[in-house]
């Protein structure tokens, strides 16, 4: 038995060598839960089940599943072209029909707390992968009511970070955000290093005195409706709903094996990896829960230089170590 096994891993080795192998499922990477994510939210209230009239309303527009997977709102092959890729009215589910409820135009979105000067942001990463954040808020007189337009945004992003540290599974990072009043989005672009992959996020907040839902007076008349509070998910809702979800969590235990839903126009489909080589598109080791420890980093590693045997050469590496085995075994018998 055991001479069966060791054959039969090093047939696996040398499939997974060669690319042959069936690769595993793609893993979502995570969402911003400071300020907390509408996909956050919803997925956080219960995509079963949602409290709030804007969940409620996404749900009913996109489904439960697409909340399951709250972490994976992606373009798998963006390579920094976010702004030609996703099309005004589209931001928040970066054009991925999956997730065309959390594009609806309404102003009692659950919100989260702001105040302008100095904040931590927090960014759950469920798969962490190097690369760098850029966060957006809206401009003044934003108003919520209508479909979230790129000209919405401030032109340049209000914080641009590179490869933070992560503690107890969020990215963390400390930023500067800008004198606003009333109710504001944050908007996220997550652009990999290691791969032309991005992630983008849309949070609802709320600015200091107007905290509960009074909105600038610039903004229509609908925007004055009460903001519920966001809450982002725990670690006990992530880990209980790691099997409805079909995006494998890093570190959550997920048994899914694609994120699906429609990518915006000529980008593969959300949920997947970018094409490349199998160390590439490897996972990324989980960051330690309760650590300090910085980023985790996909691509090339020690075992890299085996990668590039590849094809026929990694066959017959398995092939030649399943055949030798046997002429042992005979030998014995």
């Amino acid at each position: 038995m055991t001479s069966r096994r060791t054959a039969t891993t090093a047939v696996t080795a040398a499939l997974v060598l060669s690319g042959l192998a069936v690769a595993p499922g793609a893993f979502a990477h995570g969402s911003m839960t400071d300020p907390v994510s509408r996909v956050a939210a919803c997925y956080a209230e219960g995509p079963e089940a949602p409290k709030s009239a804007a969940c409620k309303a996404a749900v009913a527009s996109s489904g439960a599943q697409a909340f399951y997977d709250w972490n994976a709102v992606n373009i798998a092959n963006a390579a920094g072209q976010h702004r030609q890729l996703i099309p005004d009215g589209k931001l928040c589910s970066a054009g991925n029909d999956k997730y065309r409820g959390l594009d609806l135009a309404r102003a009692d979105w659950p919100a989260s707390a702001m105040s302008s000067g100095a904040h931590t942001f927090r960014y759950k990463g469920t798969a962490p992968h190097k690369g760098s954040f850029e966060l957006y808020v809206t401009k003044d007189g934003y108003d919520p009511s209508k479909p979230l337009k790129w000209s919405d945004l401030e032109a340049k992003p209000f914080l641009t970070v590179t490869d933070p540290g992560m503690q107890n599974g969020d990215y963390v990072f400390q930023g500067t955000v800008p004198k606003k009043s009333g109710r504001h989005l944050v908007y996220s672009i997550w652009q990999r290093s290691d791969s032309p992959e991005a992630f983008y996020t849309c949070s609802d907040v709320v600015f200091g005195k107007d905290n509960g839902g009074a909105a600038p007076a610039t903004a229509a008349p609908s925007a004055t409706t009460p903001a519920p509070t966001a809450s982002a998910p725990t670690e006990q809702q992530i880990e209980d709903g790691a099997d409805r979800s079909t995006v494998q969590h890093g570190g959550h235990g997920g048994h899914g094996t694609t994120g699906g839903g429609d990518a915006a126009p000529t980008a593969p489909a959300a949920g997947t990896h970018a094409a490349g080589t199998p160390a590439a598109n490897a996972p990324a080791p989980a960051a330690g829960e309760g650590s300090g420890v910085e980023l985790a980093e996909t691509g090339g590693d020690s075992a890299t230089p085996f990668v590039a045997m590849g094809g026929a050469a990694g066959l017959a590496l398995g092939a030649a170590l399943l055949f030798s085995t046997a002429r042992r075994r005979r030998t014995r018998g």
